[in-house]
Parts: structure tokens; C-alpha cells; sequence
């Protein structure tokens, strides 16, 4: 859903975070100068199973211009923490803490200068309470969510899109200014010895650490699993457009669009939509600019990108939103609950490796932003003491400081929420959100930003059951036994 963990701008369209005017003419790409091609023509752009998939999209991120302290392989430096990833945003933020209280860190990455590739939205409050609210480029006063053609929730909670150049330069400076080394490869292996553990690049180098921890996202191999991986999948494809016109309120952005009524003319679609669902997610920037993505919030397996696609024009046709040009297009496969590593292991995980990813919305970004000093704090009480925990017990102590025993609880918790959207049809799904909407914003806040006790969540649990409408308090009773008693098993595993 963007991420719902999820949004960034191209630099020819971002702005300063001080702007008060953003995304005005000024700020689109100029127009094409060369002669467009037949397959450009008016009637091939609008036909339809042609729509926007047969625009290019027109912007290619380049890396971002910035002088980073370049590790010497051949120096006598030797760093205290390793970081493997640069791209994901838990890394730099990672580095960045650890720094601040003088531990040498060395982040290792392909290309740590390049742009993150996808868009990414955080609700404002989020961000404000970890003190970078001056990194969203758009700020929008209110969401909303369409259950269907006759219902529409708007919920009184800010949501902004994150300019992720504006943030990456703002924790490259903050780690240049903390002494933060980097080295340009790609790791290749990670050997651990009693008290240290070193990586083997593919250039050749080899580094050591008291502490390796890998920032490099959901396909890495250096973090091991103990139990079979059975995540779900959110899938996503979106495009930042220039349209001739949209329908939607400026001052609102659209947190979810379950509607169907699009699929009118498509009975295949509207067959498969009905059995796993779809929605639009969309932060319009001004009458003519836009990001639209359609999103399975959950499946098992993914839905594939050309049914997303499929969908996608059909929804945009119906709406009556025909796509000028494609800025940026982005594609976005999220896993989602399953186990968490082993833990404790003596490589540490960060983001998606460390299996923070909201089971049941997709949502990390935030999360990560506010977890990583956490973990920070941790690893600098063990490198940064006069004891100088290492090896085994430092591995215990990080592990155990990101997930402690109750954060473990509340994750199964999420957990039996992703398995039982999973079992939801559109009907289904559409009645939880008309009910989950209906609770205290205490607790549907809560909920999607990750912050709610286990008591919490059984508060939640119930008063969702009662705000539910009769079909769906049926398909409670019917669909959840399976999913509770799961959720039960792994309450007492982890109490182990």
C-alpha cells in the first residue's frame, strides 16, 4: 500500500521541505521536444488494454551527489559495527544512531549513493514524535477509505508522503558528520570467530567487526530461520502520472478504494477481485498530478503484477482518469508475517530482515525510522561499555533488546490478523474495515502503527466482533477458529 509502509519524488519534482506551494507547473518534467512514435498515438494510449502500460516511464533515478568518508581496505581502520545495505532506510538510520556515540561503523553497499527506488508514506504523527517531520515534501489533513459505492470513512488523521532524497541526505549527513565510514561492493559471505565476525566482498576485501548486521532487505541470506517461511504477500504497481484530470479532493488522500464497480464489463476480473481483492491507494498533488497504485493488501501467494495491472486500467478507465505521461512507475512485493528469525543469531537484522514489517498492512517504514535507535541504544551499551559485550552475548542482547518477550506477543497478534484478511473475500473484507474504521481512533491508530499492548489488542478484538455487521460476525465465527488456534500455539511457544 505504498507501502502503506510506504512513499519519495523524483529530484525534478521534489521541493524543498520548506515550501509552502509544492508540485506547482514549475516542477513537471518539460514536455517530450522529439516526434512521438505511432505507438504513442491518441487512440493506442486510451484503448482498451492499452492505457498507461504502454507509456515509458520518463524519470531514472541517478545517485545522489554527496562526499562519503571512503573506507581504505588497505588502512589500519577497524570497525566496531558492520552494516550491510545502504538502500533501505533502516540502515543509514541504524548507522546514524550508533555513531552518535562514537563506535566505529563501516556501511557496505553496491552503490550507497543511489536513490531508494519506491514512493513512501507515513502518517505525519509518526514521524513528528521521532522528530523528522520536516521530511515529507506533502501533507494531506485527512484520509479516506471507500468500502464501497455508498459508504466512504474519512478518517481525521494526517498522512504525508516522505521526500526520500530530502531524508537519505539528512542521515548521509548526519553519518559523514559522525565519522560513519562506506565501502562500495557486495557482500558476499559473513564468517563468524569467537568475539568477531568478518564479511568477504566481492571485490576481494575482507572486513571485521564486533558486529554484523544486515540492512539489505527481504532476500537476504545472512539471516537465518529457524521455521518454514509461510509469509503472506502485499503486492503493489504504481505510477506517479500527469493526467488530464482525476476525481479526487486535494486536500484528502485516498487510503483505500475497495469499490468494484469498475469491473463491470470484466467478468473475469470482477470474479477473481471478488475472491482476492484489490484496492486503489492515491495521493493527489494537484489537479493534474498524481501517484496511483493498486495493491492486494494480502495473498498467499501474490496475485501477479499483470492481473494488478489489469485491474488497475480497468479501475482508471472507469473513473474517467486518462494517464498523459508516466513519470515514475514503481512495482512493490512486500512479504508479510511468517516467523521471525531466529534469535537470537550472531548476524543482527534490521527492516525486513528483521521482521518488521507490520504483518497485517504492510506498513515499516515509520517503524523502522523509530525502531533503529532502539537497536542503536542497544548495540552502543554493549560496544560502548567498559565491558565490551561481544560475540554470543552481544547477539543475545541486541536480538532480545528489538524483540523482547511482549513484542513477540503482539506480532502473533498482528500475525492472526493478516492470516484472517487472508480468508476475507471483498464482501469480507469490506465489512472489517466498515467495522475496524467504526473503533476508537485509540485503537485503529494503534493498530496500524504497531503500538498497541496485547491487552490492547484483545480490547480491539472485541469491540471490532461488536461494531462488525451480522454477515461479518459470521465470518468471524466461521473463518477465524483456524487462525486463533494458531495464534494460541505460537502465544505458548514463544512463552517458552
Amino acid at each position: 500500500m505504498a507501502t502503506l509502509t510506504r512513499p519519495p519524488l523524483c529530484p525534478l519534482l521534489s521541493i524543498s521541505h520548506t515550501s509552502s506551494s509544492p508540485f506547482t507547473s514549475q516542477f513537471l518534467l518539460p514536455k517530450p521536444t522529439k516526434k512521438v512514435s505511432p505507438r504513442f498515438t491518441h487512440h493506442k494510449i486510451f484503448s482498451k488494454h492499452g492505457n498507461f502500460l504502454d507509456l515509458k516511464p520518463e524519470f531514472h533515478p541517478e545517485p545522489i551527489k554527496f562526499d562519503l568518508n571512503w573506507l581504505d581496505p588497505t588502512s589500519r581502520f577497524r570497525s566496531d559495527v558492520i552494516i550491510i545495505g545502504t538502500v533501505p532506510i533502516s540502515g543509514l538510520r541504524l548507522a546514524e544512531r550508533i555513531s552518535g556515540f562514537g563506535i566505529r561503523v563501516c556501511c557496505v553497499d553496491p552503490d550507497p549513493l543511489s536513490m531508494w527506488p519506491n514512493n513512501y508514506g507515513a502518517w505525519i504523527d509518526e514521524l513528528e514524535a521521532i522528530g523528522l517531520d520536516d521530511c515529507f515534501d506533502k501533507k494531506w489533513g485527512m484520509a479516506t477509505v471507500c468500502i464501497n459505492d455508498s459508504k466512504t470513512k474519512y478518517l481525521d488523521r494526517a498522512y504525508g508522503r516522505i521526500n526520500r532524497k530530502f531524508l537519505k541526505l539528512k542521515l548521509l549527513e548526519s553519518c559523514v558528520n559522525n565519522g560513519v565510514k562506506f565501502h562500495k561492493a557486495k557482500v558476499w559471505n559473513v564468517v563468524h570467530n569467537e568475539f568477531d565476525s568478518m564479511i568477504v566482498c566481492d571485490d576481494g576485501d575482507e572486513l571485521k567487526a564486533s558486529l554484523v548486521v544486515d540492512a539489505s532487505g527481504f532476500a537476504s541470506t545472512f539471516v537465518e530461520y529457524d521455521k518454514p517461511r509461510n509469509h503472506g504477500y502485499q503486492i503493489a504497481h504504481g505510477i506517479l502520472a500527469e493526467v488530464e484530470e482525476h476525481p479526487f479532493d486535494l486536500d484528502k488522500m485516498l487510503l483505500m478504494d475497495w469499490r468494484d464497480s469498475h469491473l463491470g464489463n470484466e467478468p473475469y476480473l470482477r470474479a477473481s477481485n471478488s475472491r482476492t481483492p484489490t484496492f486503489l491507494y492515491a495521493m493527489p498533488f494537484d489537479s493534474n498530478l498524481i501517484f496511483l497504485e493498486e495493491t492486494s493488501l494480502v495473498s498467499r501467494p501474490a496475485l501477479s503484477y499483470m492481473e494488478i495491472k489489469k485491474r488497475m486500467v480497468a479501475r482508471l478507465r472507469h473513473l474517467g482518469i486518462r494517464v498523459k505521461r508516466v513519470i515514475e512507475e514503481e512495482k512493490c512485493l512486500i512479504p508479510m508475517g511468517g516467523p521471525l528469525p531466529r534469535i537470537p543469531q550472531r548476524v543482527m537484522g534490521v527492516g525486513g530482515t528483521a521482521g518488521l514489517v507490520h504483518p497485517s498492512t504492510g506498513y515499516m517504514v515509520a517503524r523502522t525510522l523509530a525502531l533503529a535507535p532502539v537497536l542503536g541504544d542497544a548495540i552502543a551499551e554493549c560496544l560502548g561499555s567498559t565491558r565490551m559485550i561481544r560475540g554470543k552475548p552481544l547477539s543475545h542482547r541486541v536480538w532480545n533488546g528489538l524483540w523482547p518477550l511482549e513484542k513477540r506477543w503482539t506480532r502473533e497478534c498482528y500475525s492472526f490478523g493478516m492470516e484472517t484478511l487472508l480468508k476475507l473475500d471483498l464482501d469480507g473484507t469490506r465489512g472489517f474495515f466498515d467495522a475496524f474504521f467504526d473503533l476508537d481512533p485509540h485503537y485503529w491508530q494503534g493498530f496500524l502503527s504497531s503500538r498497541l499492548s496485547v491487552m490492547e489488542l484483545a480490547t480491539l478484538s472485541f469491540s471490532l466482533f461488536g461494531h462488525a455487521s451480522n454477515p461479518s460476525r459470521f465470518d468471524i465465527v466461521t473463518k477465524c477458529p483456524v487462525p486463533l488456534v494458531k495464534l494460541m500455539g505460537n502465544l505458548a511457544l514463544e512463552s517458552i
